[in-house]
């Protein structure tokens, strides 16, 4: 059972949502928070794996809501998905560097909405396919250098996680990787798990902002940075087609398993 508590300032969406996921028969919703503040509290004794988090709450917005939950290592296993009206504002880039593991619009379709909710509690990082369009262009327009230890990180890596880093960062699975770069599933897993682990990343969403923030790869696919490898060597990493993934929701992207670290 998918245990999922839901904030939002106003009652009537919360009701909508609980009712939604109430008849699925693997949701169960543990509790309502009208604020930022309440949904830390909620979160914090209920538990739950899956929190539904609107951005622009009063006492505190859902941003630092999220902050805060994805901070608190006895909340590790909860997965924040954004719920929002706005397509695209700082509080996109400001939720996902906070942590959420998803994020989508309030006018998603009520199944893909439930599909939603499994994906992100199975550990897998979910974007709108419209967000994923916008975030990407908002990369290329405002490029950000990266911080002294992500690219102190970054130097730690083998060619090999290059490559794999931005496969990731391109939307593919790892099933999609292994094919790709020409290695068993397992490789694949594996390199994705130490990415993880050397960037200190709480999940795929995480290596996605890591990569576009430190230039590993451009829109469009291949590898931009200039780390370990000689330019000879850079491979051809193709962009994802299939950004939004039809088998599990409309609005997913980014798909992989919760722990790459444990399972698919």
């Amino acid at each position: 059972m998918i245990r999922v508590a839901i904030a939002d300032d106003q009652a009537l969406v919360r009701s909508g949502f609980a009712v939604l996921l109430g008849t699925a028969p693997d949701i169960e919703v543990v509790g309502e928070a009208a604020d930022g503040q309440a949904a830390v509290e909620l979160v914090s004794r209920e538990r739950p794996d899956v929190v539904l988090m609107d951005i622009r709450m009063p006492e505190m917005d859902g941003v630092e809501a999220t902050r805060r939950i994805t901070a608190d290592e006895r909340l590790a296993s909860t997965r924040v998905l954004i719920l929002t009206m706005f397509d695209l504002d700082e509080y996109v880039f400001e939720a996902l560097h906070a942590g959420a593991s998803g994020f989508l619009l309030k006018d998603t379709n009520p199944d893909d909405l439930i599909a939603a909710v499994r994906v992100v509690a199975n550990g897998e990082a979910l974007l709108a396919p419209s967000v994923t369009r916008r975030l990407v262009e908002e990369f290329v327009r405002r490029p950000v250098a990266p911080a002294t230890e992500l690219r102190k990180s970054l130097e730690t890596l083998t060619p090999r996680e290059i490559e794999v880093l931005a496969a990731v960062a391109n939307g593919l699975s790892n099933t999609e990787i292994a094919e790709t770069l020409f290695m068993s599933y397992g490789t694949a897993k594996t390199h994705v798990s130490r990415l993880l682990t050397k960037l200190d990343a709480r999940d795929r969403a995480q290596l996605v902002m890591l990569a576009y923030e430190a230039g590993v790869v451009v829109p469009g696919g291949g590898v931009a940075w200039g780390g370990p490898r000689s330019s000879a060597e850079e491979p051809a990493i193709p962009t994802n087609p299939r950004v939004c993934r039809s088998s599990q929701t409309r609005g997913a992207s980014l798909s992989t398993s919760r722990s790459d670290r444990e399972m698919e």
